[in-house]
């Protein structure tokens, strides 16, 4: 098979690039054909005909929402600007000092992929929630008009969700691409062997996965407060308080319960998958330049390899997504699990065939590869290669599916949380947090399988690889990511719009869907991000070269950070999860002093005053971007203070540590709360029966047997039960686990071993990488 060329490269991966942009717009058109009044533009959903409904009230809560998101992103943002050029310059700084002497081109192309990636970050998680927000009220509508509502619902959240997967997808993957054709000029010997020129042309592209990271933190902690705290609020001030439905008009934290939904759930979660792909992408970029014989033999296109990947996972998404919109569309409330499902799939089965012919086109025949502990070298091939991509790839997959049967109300785990709200609040608490723990197993032994495998096939660059293939079909996980929250804020705009109980019913049949299928998008971002941690962990190894005089477990300095690192994501989960109760409290006493001040807005008494929605927004978006500075303090500076006055070697335990405990934390986490959210949904649905006495109709007495005993009936439990009142608690419990705290976990992972490689040169530098107290390391 012929082999490509560089310039077939460039054409492939570019090519792939901007037909996943004209992709997205091509579908944020067909979003946007929806109309949201009766004008006689536009695609017409016969709202206000056909229902009576005043669209008035409709495009109030729209444009509430609209506001509320960019105000807070418009705050957020401006606070990331200001760490982007502030932390820009410690980069600069630190990067450029190296054995004693200043480098400033280092230091210089460092810090402009730092801010690059920064911005692309934050653009990408601009454009999912500008997206999802328009989106959201033409979902509502295409519940409540004419056709099949089931179809048209389903494809407005989709498409919406696929403009953001392959926006992101598109622009991270050619900025990246862009950044390296630049930075190669500069590095113009970067082919010739044993130069250095690749290693350090990848090193200071790095910068790039360090600053997408970086705003991804701040996404994720400041999008999860920001949206637990409303949501928290707004479950116990409403439901569980006053009893009075979710997203219920009178409620005056609901405008920021929705907002909260996309400036987390889409935002913060768009920013975290974009630095996992910039991450996975730099570090096998990285262990890559580190063989000669690749340089020589494969040049520029067996460098770009992991790249391609990723272009090939665009176009092979892009034709999937028409499977869930045209070929086999959503026609019935059962379909939905099945189409989304189906998506990871089909380019699974896909990426598998398509992986192989890249990795025979891209890499030549054979290659050696530096082995991470310096140990001689092992011979690399394309099908060792494509063995490396399909264990990642097949792992993310199983997680997925793993990650579903634990969190959806379809199967058995969930129900039994469900079923253990008869007993009340408490036991539903327990059986959840059991089913968290118990749902890591798989998981860990799946991504340990892969680690050994890859590992085996190509040492560190295998690992990388693997990661990479785990995020192969991530244009499809954003799309389906991203689906989610569209449908829950589609059906609180339903609530709120007061429309018919069979609108709510098609939308929370939406949402149910979207939160499986956002559990499964967690299991790859976790899985994902322990692979991308390991690998970027290698690749500090190699830069470092600790393992070629060894890293003894036993000794006190390893052992030492080991034990802390495992310490860290416990202590930032506690920031986190503290950080929500804290604004959540604040929530349920303003939305009380409004119910108790407002005269009429409780009992919702006509021409009762409005509740002050704006209120609330400020009380979240004050709360988050308080509360998110110091987890993301902790997170950047432990590496940084451990590898200046500990070394390198007490990096590599930090490192480990934070991996191992991060990453089984993330997954019962998560699990945990998505768990609870869909028991809680399961019992709205009426799926739970609970057997009680039977009641004579006149006296009301239990109706006994002969034996004395009295007679069972199976009654079903739905909203406002006692079952249902617990089932909510779960839920409310479970959300900081799963929408705050267990997703930030996987940028813990991913940013501290960032920013241990992109500081590597540094810490080297520092009594030759023992730090500024001497700290003895092995054999020197």
């Amino acid at each position: 098979m012929l082999h490509a060329t560089t310039q077939s490269t460039d054409i492939f991966i570019c090519v792939s690039g901007f037909i996943s942009l004209l992709f997205a717009g091509f579908q944020f058109r067909k979003v946007a054909q929806i109309s949201l009044n009766d004008s006689p533009s536009g695609t017409q959903a016969p709202l206000v005909a056909a229902l009576g409904i005043d669209s008035a009230r409709l495009l109030f809560i729209y444009e509430a929402i609209r506001e509320g998101a960019d105000s807070f992103l418009l705050a957020e943002y401006t606070i990331c600007l200001y760490f982007l050029a502030a932390f820009g310059v410690v980069v600069f700084c630190l990067v450029s000092y190296t054995n004693g002497e200043f480098h400033p081109s280092m230091g210089g192309l460092t810090a402009v992929a730092f801010v690059a990636g920064g911005l692309t970050s934050m653009l990408c998680g601009l454009i999912g929630m500008k997206v999802a927000v328009f989106s959201n009220a033409r979902t509502t509508i295409m519940a409540a008009g004419a056709g099949n509502p089931w179809t048209n619902s389903f494809n407005v959240a989709f498409r919406a969700g696929s403009v953001m997967g392959f926006a992101l997808c598109g622009l991270g993957m050619l900025v990246l691409y862009a950044l390296a054709h630049l930075f190669a000029l500069y590095y113009s010997d970067w082919d010739v062997p044993k130069s250095g020129s690749a290693s350090k042309l990848f090193e200071c592209l790095a910068g790039y996965g360090l600053g997408g990271s970086s705003i991804a933190l701040f996404g994720r902690v400041g999008g999860g407060i920001y949206t637990k705290a409303a949501d928290v609020g707004a479950d116990l001030a409403g439901k569980v308080v006053q009893g009075i439905p979710e997203d219920d008009p009178r409620n005056p934290a609901t405008i920021a319960d929705n907002v909260g939904d996309n400036v987390g759930d889409v935002a913060g979660m768009g920013s975290d998958l974009f630095g996992s792909f910039a991450e996975a992408t730099c570090a096998a970029l990285v262990v890559a330049s580190n063989s000669e014989s690749l340089l020589s033999a494969g040049g520029w296109a067996g460098l770009m390899f992991p790249v391609t990947i990723s272009a090939a996972g665009i176009l092979v998404c892009l034709v999937c997504s028409f499977v869930a919109t045209t070929i086999a569309p959503v026609r019935k409330e059962k379909d939905i699990e099945t189409v989304l499902k189906t998506q990871l799939g089909i380019t699974t089965v896909i990426l598998t065939v398509v992986v192989y012919f890249l990795a025979v086109m891209f890499l030549p025949d054979t290659f050696e590869l530096t082995r991470v502990s310096g140990a001689g070298s092992i011979s690399f091939t394309p099908i060792k290669a494509w063995g490396c991509v399909c264990a990642g790839l097949w792992s993310g997959c199983l997680i997925g599916f793993i990650t579903e049967y634990f969190t959806s109300h379809s199967y058995t785990p969930v129900r039994e949380v469900a079923q253990a709200c008869e007993t009340g609040a408490a036991t539903n608490i327990i059986y959840g947090l059991a089913l968290g723990y118990k749902s890591a197993i798989l998981p860990v032994t799946l991504i340990s399988v892969v680690v050994y495998l890859s590992f085996h096939l190509g040492d560190m660059y295998g690992v990388a690889l693997a990661a990479l293939g785990m995020l192969s079909n991530l244009a499809t996980c954003l799309s389906i990511d991203v689906y989610g929250p569209i449908c829950d804020n589609a059906g609180g705009i339903a609530q709120m719009a007061e429309l018919p109980e069979s609108v709510r019913e098609k939308t929370d049949a939406l949402d149910a869907a979207g939160n499986t299928t956002a559990a499964i998008g967690k299991g790859f971002a976790i899985g994902s991000a322990a692979l991308v941690s390991l690998a970027l962990t290698a690749a500090f190894v190699t830069r470092t070269s600790v393992l070629e005089r060894g890293v003894n477990i036993l000794n006190p300095v390893v052992f030492a950070f080991l034990l802390i690192g495992s310490m860290l994501p416990y202590w930032f989960s506690a920031m986190t999860m503290k950080s929500v109760g804290v604004a959540a409290m604040e929530m349920v006493k303003e939305v009380k002093r409004q119910f108790d001040t407002i005269p009429g807005l409780l009992e919702g008494t006509p021409g009762h005053g409005p509740p002050d929605h704006a209120r609330c927004i400020k009380i979240s978006t004050d709360a988050s971007l308080r509360e998110m500075v110091p987890p993301a303090t902790l997170v950047m500076t432990a590496p940084i203070v451990t590898g200046m006055f500990f070394g390198v070697e007490a990096v590599v335990g930090l490192l480990a540590g934070g991996l191992v405990s991060g990453v089984q934390l993330a997954i019962s986490a998560s699990n945990t709360g998505g768990a609870w959210d869909n028991a809680k949904k399961f019992v709205e649905k009426g799926g739970l029966f609970i057997d009680m006495p039977k009641r004579d109709e006149v006296t009301g007495e239990v109706i006994r047997n002969v034996d004395g005993t009295p007679v069972l009936v199976s009654v079903r439990q739905r909203k406002g039960s006692e079952c249902h009142k617990a089932a909510v608690i779960g839920d409310t419990v479970g959300d900081p686990l799963k929408d705050t705290s267990g997703p930030a976990l996987n940028i813990l992972m991913k940013l501290m071993a960032i920013i241990s490689l992109v500081f590597a040169d540094y810490f080297m530098s520092i009594n030759n990488g023992q730090g500024y107290l001497n700290v003895p390391r092995q054999g020197v």
